[in-house]
Parts: structure tokens; C-alpha cells; sequence
């Protein structure tokens, strides 16, 4: 069978000061008619699973140790006892949300997962947090990017970048690099493409994002990040 790609859009509700706000997040699944990976599995285990179906999962994988990536990881692994991946500098925010256990396998750069006869390359994209990674797969055409890189820009954590020039170097030594035609599938928000975002890349680079910085931080939550209370130190 073909290996396709299917989105899961699952919603929650986080209150911050009293007020309730709506979370949306996309869960990837890689995969065929008898095999897939899962890639961030924020919430709503049964809609998740619903999707993959009969399918084996051989993995999870998180793209970041934040609870709207790991939050229904351990029970998607359960269905056939697949393994969860994490970048193991994202150990300690997987406590934040999973206190007892720990992940499978701790990923590297340039780490290879197979899936219905395609790859999925691991690409350390730290910034966002220490141990972020996005996921290249050449055979699809289609670069998986968490968080650090969504269809309006570099992803952000309550409206702030917390090392944004780590970002900003991951995504032009890594992503950026990448064909251009490359589908950017992100955690949250819609689909773009590598060559619809590069062209922004000067300006980032000029200062763009931290001049509209405070115009983000009193608009719209966007992640359940500041509600849950995420403190992050990337020296960790």
C-alpha cells in the first residue's frame, strides 16, 4: 500500500485567569492500510485512535516535551504497546505532564524512523524548546514541524519566543534548506509550504517577530503553554 498522511484536529478548553480559552492541535499519522506512526498527540485519545483505525502504531513521536504534544501519548502507544520518542533534552517537560515514566526512545538528529516503506528523518530544531525536532520525510514531500515553525511564522509559547535566535538558526540551517514544494505540517494551525514561508526569512532575521512581540502577547492564546504553567530553561 501507498504511504499517505492523515490530520487529527482535536480541541480543548484551558482557563487562564478565569477566562476559558479554545485550544486546537494537529495530530499527524503516517502511515498505510496496515501500519502508521503517530506524531503529537496532544488530547482526545478516542478521535486519535478512531483515525488510525485497525493500523498497527509502531511509534509515537513527539516534536516537543510541552503537554499539547505529549498529552495522549502513553495512551495512543498503549493500543499495540508502540514505543513514544522524545528528544531527550525535552525529558524534564515530559515529567510536567507524565510524572512516572519516561519515554522509549530518546531521538538525535539526523534519526530515521520507517513507516510504510518511506522514512521519517529527525531534524533538531531547538528554540521553542531544547529538544524540539521537526520530521522530514523526502518520500512524501512533507516536513512535520511541531511547534517551531507554523504557517504564520516561528512558533511561540504564550505569545513569546524563549530563544528565538536558536529557533530562527534552526530553521534556516535546517528547514530552509529543504525543497521548496516541501508541504510544512505544524501542531497548530493550517498547512503551508517551505517557499511560502523563506521569503519572510529577512525579515525575521531583522527584527520583525520581536517588534510585534508585545501585540502578541496581549492577543489571542494560541497553546495551552502559559495556562499550564510551563517554565522553560533550554540549559536544562
Amino acid at each position: 500500500m501507498t504511504a499517505r498522511i492523515e490530520r487529527v484536529v482535536t480541541e480543548g478548553v484551558i482557563d487562564v485567569d478565569g477566562v476559558e480559552h479554545k485550544v486546537e492541535n494537529n495530530t499527524w499519522i503516517i502511515g498505510d492500510d496496515d501500519e502508521a506512526i503517530v506524531v503529537d498527540t496532544p488530547r482526545d485519545v478516542e478521535a486519535i485512535l478512531d483515525k488510525v483505525g485497525k493500523r498497527e502504531v509502531l511509534a509515537v513521536i513527539c516534536t516537543h516535551g510541552l503537554p499539547d504534544h505529549v498529552g495522549a501519548a502513553i495512551e495512543v502507544a498503549a493500543k499495540d504497546e508502540a514505543v513514544i520518542a522524545l528528544h531527550p533534552k525535552d525529558r524534564r517537560l515530559w515529567r510536567e505532564t507524565w510524572s512516572e515514566t519516561w519515554p522509549d526512545i530518546e531521538m538525535e538528529d539526523e534519526g530515521l524512523f520507517a513507516v510504510a516503506g518511506v522514512e521519517l528523518e529527525v531534524l533538531a530544531t531547538p528554540g521553542v524548546t531544547a529538544g524540539g525536532v521537526s520530521l522530514y520525510c523526502e518520500a512524501l514531500g512533507a516536513v512535520f514541524t511541531g511547534k517551531t515553525l507554523q504557517a504564520d511564522g516561528p512558533g511561540r509559547i504564550g505569545g513569546e519566543y524563549p530563544a528565538l535566535a536558536d529557533q530562527l538558526t534552526a530553521i534556516g540551517a535546517r528547514l530552509f534548506t529543504l525543497p521548496h514544494a516541501t508541504r510544512v505540517l505544524p501542531t497548530h494551525g493550517e498547512e503551508t509550504t517551505i517557499g511560502d514561508l523563506e521569503r519572510h526569512f529577512d525579515d525575521w532575521i531583522g527584527g520583525s517577530l520581536t517588534r510585534t512581540a508585545e501585540e502578541r502577547r496581549e492577543g489571542p492564546l494560541t497553546d495551552g503553554t502559559r495556562a499550564a504553567g510551563i517554565k522553560i530553561n533550554l540549559d536544562d
